[in-house]
Parts: structure tokens; C-alpha cells; sequence
């Protein structure tokens, strides 16, 4: 079954005539008329009640017409979302993002773009890295911010920011009055971790196995958020970047003097996969925009 055959079919039906339908399609009468009988065929049933060059709709013609219209409708109505999805004017562009980036990064990306094209609509998804690799693996997403080290063969990477990482104490800790500290410095003293599911856990697993020190975690966060709590808790220290929402009052942020302690943050996006328009050129204006690399 064609789609030509169901708008045949509908037309036929509409203005009860062959001849007055085949000029309205631009095709000649017997072509009408064959292309009716095959749909007939297919369906086991005849449509219409014939007069000459006059039908009219059948009990069976009647049912079937009242599916057709309501098919043919749908694909309409998809074909008109999927125009306003990918219109680069006013389409849509959907992002998952690691939650800390949440606070800060996204909301301004999203409101430089709009400033320039206010039509385009986005849809965000934020959650852990395995959410978010799940949101863009499986198609549910166009683009992806997260960190570096979660890219994979098939990824093209386009970098936001690289954000220092600081050694993070209280307040009341004994290191706090320092200007500055190796991650020697932090030998023996209680750990405050991420779990797998943090975008920043390769990146700080990463630094230590360069630096030769061995990271022994007491605790073990979900996010970001937790590990800044237990650390102003006096619960351990911990490595993070400066961003918004972890500068919680008591909380102590020095420099570290190895190097290579920073957090690159970027755009990720299958390059094996269709990117809407839209998509592009929100890709393109953060390349424009983005912060040069440390």
C-alpha cells in the first residue's frame, strides 16, 4: 500500500466522480482507476458503489476513509513538527549536561543564543554522567556538556572552559592559612570522593595517576554538591573546581602547584548521527564564544 493510493483514494471519495478526481491529481482517468482497483485488492474488499464515472463510498470505503484521514493527518501534523524542530530559526535543540553545570554554564549559553535567535526553543536534560551519556547515546539528546574524559571514538569534542581545580578545606582545618599545596600535602588526610556516576572523577583519577600519588577516599559523594557539604562539615578535603553552587560560606579554596590540575569542560556530540540545524549553529556560536584553553 502506497501513500499516492490513500490520497487517491481520499480525492475519489471526496468529489464522488473519476473523471473530476484524475484532473484534480493531474493523472489520467484509467491510471486513477488502476491504482483504485489495486488498493481494493490489497484490502480484499470493494470501496465504492459505481455508477459510470460516479462512486460513492461503500460500508467498507466509509470505514477504511475514516482511518485514512486520521493517518494521513498524523503524517502531516509530523512532518510539520519535524519542519519546526529543525528549522534553524525556531527549532529545538535538546542538551544533557552534568547537574553542577546547571547552575551556571548552561543558563548562560542558553541565554547568549537566545539573545541572538529567540525562536529556538531548548530541551535540557540534566542528570549524572550515566544519564546523560544514556540521554545522547540513545538519541534523546543532540548535544552533550560534560567532561573530556568521557569522550569515545565516535564523539567529536569542542571545549567550553577549563576550569582550575583547587584543594578545598574548611575553614577550621589546619591547612587553611596556606597560599598554596601539593597533592602531597594531602597524604594521610581523610578523602572526600565521587562515585562513578561524576563527570569529574575520571579527570581527578587522571591527575593523581600522573602525579604518582595514591588517593585513599574515606567517603565516597553522589555529586558535586555532597562532597562541598562534607567537606564544610569537616569531614575530609577534597579537589573541585571553583564554580557556582559549590562555594558554600566556610569553605576554603587553595591553588595547587602541580600541574595540570584543571577541569575541561566541553560540547560532545555523535558524529555518525543527524544534527538538526538549530543544533549547528548553537555548536557554532559556542566555538565563537567559548573560553580560550589555560
Amino acid at each position: 500500500m502506497e501513500l499516492t493510493q490513500l490520497e487517491y483514494f481520499l480525492t475519489v471519495s471526496r468529489l464522488q466522480h473519476m473523471t473530476m478526481a484524475s484532473k484534480a491529481l493531474s493523472i489520467t482517468q484509467p491510471a486513477l482507476s488502476h491504482s483504485i482497483s489495486k488498493l481494493e485488492s490489497e484490502l480484499g474488499v470493494p470501496l465504492f458503489e459505481r455508477n459510470g464515472r460516479n462512486v460513492r463510498l461503500n460500508r467498507y470505503g466509509l470505514m477504511f476513509g475514516k482511518w485514512v484521514e486520521q493517518a494521513l493527518q498524523n503524517i502531516q501534523d509530523g512532518m510539520q513538527e519535524i519542519e519546526e524542530f529543525s528549522n534553524p530559526e525556531s527549532g529545538v535543540v535538546s542538551i544533557a549536561y552534568l547537574n553542577i553545570l546547571g547552575v551556571d554554564l548552561v543558563p548562560t549559553l542558553v541565554r547568549d543564543y537566545q539573545l541572538i535567535h529567540s525562536k529556538v526553543r531548548f530541551e535540557l536534560n540534566q542528570g549524572n554522567l550515566g544519564d546523560i551519556d544514556e540521554q545522547l547515546e540513545k538519541g534523546y539528546a543532540d548535544l552533550m556538556i560534560t567532561s573530556r574524559e568521557s569522550i569515545m571514538d565516535n564523539h567529536k569534542w569542542l571545549v567550553i572552559q577549563t576550569m582550575p581545580l583547587y584543594i578545598v578545606v574548611s575553614a577550621s582545618h589546619h591547612l587553611a592559612e596556606r597560599a598554596s599545596l601539593s597533592l602531597m600535602d594531602l597524604s594521610g588526610e581523610p578523602f572526600v570522593g565521587l562515585k562513578n556516576n561524576c563527570g569529574l572523577k575520571a579527570t581527578i583519577l587522571s591527575r593523581f595517576q600522573h602525579s604518582g600519588f595514591t588517593l585513599a577516599s574515606t567517603y565516597e559523594a553522589e555529586d558535586l554538591a555532597t562532597v562541598a557539604g562534607f567537606i564544610k562539615a569537616g569531614l575530609g578535603v577534597s579537589v573541585l573546581p571553583k564554580t557556582l553552587g559549590l562555594m558554600l560560606d566556610g569553605l576554603v579554596w587553595i591553588p595547587i602547584t602541580d600541574e595540570g590540575w584543571f577541569w575541561e569542560i566541553g560540547l560532545k556530540w555523535r558524529e555518525d548521527r543527524y544534527l538538526s540545524p538549530a543544533a549547528k549553529r548553537f555548536i557554532a556560536c559556542v566555538e565563537l564564544h567559548r573560553q580560550p584553553p589555560l
